[in-house]
């Protein structure tokens, strides 16, 4: 059955070369439940906002088994919130899954998938930089970008949470949305 491994939030801001000058992309597990906002989850932020957070942006989910792909790729471990995701999910096809899907996390919580993660220049800096040439257009590339999530109900989740398809229209999924950019 498709469930949530772990639900992630900001571990500390950091310093970045980026216009902002700082970054949350360091997200870590939370232990036990936690609370689903309309912006999110409990004790996560967004530093640039511009292109980050709000109502399309709500959360940022990313597949296990992509990561494990990139890990394979990178020839090292990627844990949860290692891509700057609340949500690790293993089981579900984030990148393949339909604009407007929409998904039952837990007992409450319900989420409806709005676009794919652009690849950026922090995220570059975050997965090595320099040691990493070519990142954005390789991750763009894989057509494994994750989503974004409008959050439609709120509540709690927990790593172990079910995740189940509510509704899946017939729309472009996330990796062709992405491939079109």
């Amino acid at each position: 059955m498709p469930s949530l491994l772990a639900a992630c939030v900001v571990h500390q801001l950091r310093s970045d070369a980026g216009t902002v000058g700082t970054t949350a992309i360091d997200k870590r597990p939370v232990e036990g439940p936690v609370a689903v906002k309309r912006f999110g989850l409990y004790a996560d932020v967004q530093v640039d906002r511009k292109h980050h957070g709000g109502d399309e942006k709500a959360l940022y989910a990313y597949a296990q088994e992509d990561a494990e792909h990139w890990a394979a790729e990178l020839g090292r471990e990627l844990p949860p919130g290692w891509f700057g995701e609340n949500l690790r999910l293993d089981g579900v096809d984030v990148s393949g899954a339909a604009i407007g899907e929409r998904w039952r996390i837990g007992g409450t919580v319900e989420v409806e998938v709005t676009m794919p993660r652009t690849p950026c220049a922090t995220f570059a800096r975050w997965v090595g930089g320099a040691d990493e040439r070519g990142w954005v257009r390789r991750f763009a590339a894989a057509g494994r970008p994750g989503a974004y999530l409008r959050v439609l109900r709120t509540g709690a989740v927990e790593a172990g949470d079910p995740v189940t398809v509510l509704e899946r229209p017939d729309a472009p999924t996330v990796a062709a949305v992405l491939a079109r950019v």
